[in-house]
């Protein structure tokens, strides 16, 4: 396939690799044109995924529109300006993780014009760009073309699944970065493994709560998308959202804790937007109720209390 990668931070710097490791024609779309000639001097994007060795992918600072599919890997903030640029009308495969902060709605039903696919599950870019056992899951309406990108992207050591439940998918995506923020401020707050599990647990819960409301399928929150996304984001070390809830367990802001971790936090943003949701919905989803008033200014230690002081039930 000829296919372009707009966005070069780590995930879209690193999947743009992968898929010119395995044959494919690649372009890397960076933000700027200072960037695009930054990475194309060194073959190695200097600040993000630093350690991928870029030979053979091409670099732009626009997209071009002439590919066979469009890879978008930009932050949730700026998912609908970018995709509504976009020239042509190739598929269109996303990797951004999110919720439109704007509007609460999935990011798949921005994109008009050309059919959709949307890549998901426990994706940490570093063990990807490594060559680690992966497992993916490719939703779209289209079957068809999700085959078909099945087949392009599946590897020895990448295996990527299909599932027709696009609402579920993208709903996993975006709701495990807010449970990893309650995750992160148990860590910070040092509660141990016993807290760590119980948050998971009851996160996944809420996701699938949520999910089921808006349309989504329950089998799809106990899958790659749900349960394996949720896990490897709440456990592994460098987990962005992960992280800025420990960073601000142990006091910083979450603008702080942003700036820190010098990348984007999709957590902070997707927070408000699926509390807004599960509003219209009429879901009660108490872990990102709880998460959103630390993020407004609460303490964290009055979001674990009326969790844990919750009238008992059955689970």
């Amino acid at each position: 396939m000829k296919v372009e990668v707009v966005g070069a931070g780590t995930w879209g710097t690193t999947f743009a690799a992968f898929l010119r490791e395995h044959g494919h024609r690649v372009s890397l779309v960076a933000r700027t044109a200072e960037q695009a000639r930054a990475i194309g001097e060194k073959r190695r994007n200097p600040r993000y995924a630093q350690g991928v060795a870029l030979d053979g992918v091409e670099v732009a600072a626009e997209a071009s529109g002439d590919g066979d599919l469009v890879v978008v890997a930009v932050p949730s903030r700026v998912f609908g300006d970018v995709v509504r640029a976009l020239p042509g009308t190739a598929p269109l495969l996303s990797l951004t993780k999110g919720l439109d902060p704007e509007t609460g709605t999935r990011l798949s039903t921005l994109v008009e014009r050309r059919p959709v696919v949307v890549l998901s599950g426990p994706n940490m870019a570093e063990e990807v760009a490594a060559g680690l056992p992966t497992a993916a899951v490719l939703a779209s309406s289209d079957e068809e073309l999700a085959l078909r990108l099945q087949h392009e992207l599946t590897t020895a050591a990448f295996r990527v699944y299909v599932n027709s439940d696009v609402v579920g998918v993208e709903l996993c995506a975006a709701a495990k970065n807010v449970i990893a923020l309650a995750v992160g401020g148990a860590d910070g707050l040092g509660l141990g493994d016993n807290a760590k599990a119980a948050l998971i647990t009851r996160g996944l819960a809420e996701m699938a709560r949520l999910g089921e409301a808006a349309g989504g399928r329950p089998q799809t929150f106990s899958g790659l998308a749900g349960m394996g996304d949720l896990i490897v984001t709440c456990w592994h070390p460098s987990g962005r959202n992960r992280r800025a809830g420990e960073l601000i367990a142990r006091g910083a802001t979450p603008e702080q804790a942003a700036a820190e971790i010098g990348q984007v936090v999709e957590g902070l943003t997707t927070a408000p937007a699926l509390r807004e949701l599960s509003q219209r919905l009429g879901v009660d989803l108490p872990i990102t109720e709880g998460v959103c008033r630390v993020l407004e200014g609460g303490d964290l230690a009055d979001l674990l209390f009326m969790v844990m002081s919750r009238r008992p039930r059955e689970e």
